[in-house]
């Protein structure tokens, strides 16, 4: 007997029943009415040849053990190994993750004043926690400890980045900042800073103090939390 082991041709969403289809569930149910790999499937709008885009967002979600805050991590070049995932939909997901961190981060415009290294904290992790590389950034405040500005400084290896004292004084001495809070990620998930971290601290800290600059703190952020060079008697 003959037996057919062939997929079977899968139905185009456009195809399904309306109020199937994610797109017009969105409109008719709201955002929330909907599951993560249909939200999904919204970015990527189409599917490959023997699936759809549902389909192909929950293989998607499947490397990222349906867990979203893992999704942040994959590469562009890790999606991309997915048969049906071509370079403009593996950049739409990326840019939907970075859209999601830069929301969250987002309420530091909520909250301008800076009082303890924990504040800067809840602002940092989601921008830095899940990176696979390490980067540097630092808050400018001005005397009341009202932020300025925030930008990175520098992003590298796995391990370490290079970290110019004088972009982080001279871009302070820009635009009048009074105060510094300095903050990077370890991609490994330890808390506990190198002797590099701790060497660097210092030698910004001496830098500001004959600048008038203070630095607050140095944190450390990582996916089980952060830690405070301040806190822990560090500096």
């Amino acid at each position: 007997m003959f037996v057919n082991t062939s997929p079977l041709p899968h139905i185009a969403i456009h195809k399904w029943a309306e109020d199937d289809q994610p797109r017009e569930k969105l409109i008719s149910k709201g955002a929330t009415a909907l599951s993560d790999a249909e939200l999904l499937a919204i970015l990527l709008n189409t599917g490959h040849r023997s699936k759809s885009a549902l389909d192909l967002a929950k293989e998607i979600l499947r490397i990222a053990d349906n867990n979203l805050s893992e999704l942040g991590k994959i590469s562009i070049r890790q999606l991309q190994k997915l048969r049906g995932i071509g370079c403009a939909k593996a950049v739409t997901i990326m840019a939907a993750m970075e859209l999601a961190r830069r929301r969250q981060a987002g309420n530091i415009h909520k909250k301008t004043v800076i009082r303890k290294g924990a504040d800067a904290a809840l602002f940092f992790k989601p921008l830095l926690a899940d990176l696979g590389f390490e980067t540097f950034y630092v808050m400018f405040l001005n005397n009341a400890s009202k932020v300025l500005h925030y930008r990175c400084i520098s992003s590298g290896g796995m391990t370490s980045t290079v970290v110019d004292p004088r972009i982080i004084f001279r871009e302070a001495l820009e635009i009048q900042a009074s105060k510094l809070l300095l903050c990077h990620n370890h991609p490994s998930g330890s808390l506990r800073p190198s002797q590099a971290d701790i060497r660097i601290t210092h030698r910004l800290k001496d830098l500001g103090q004959l600048l008038d600059i203070e630095v607050l703190d140095h944190i450390i952020v990582s996916e089980s939390g952060y830690y405070s060079l301040v806190e822990e008697g560090i500096m």
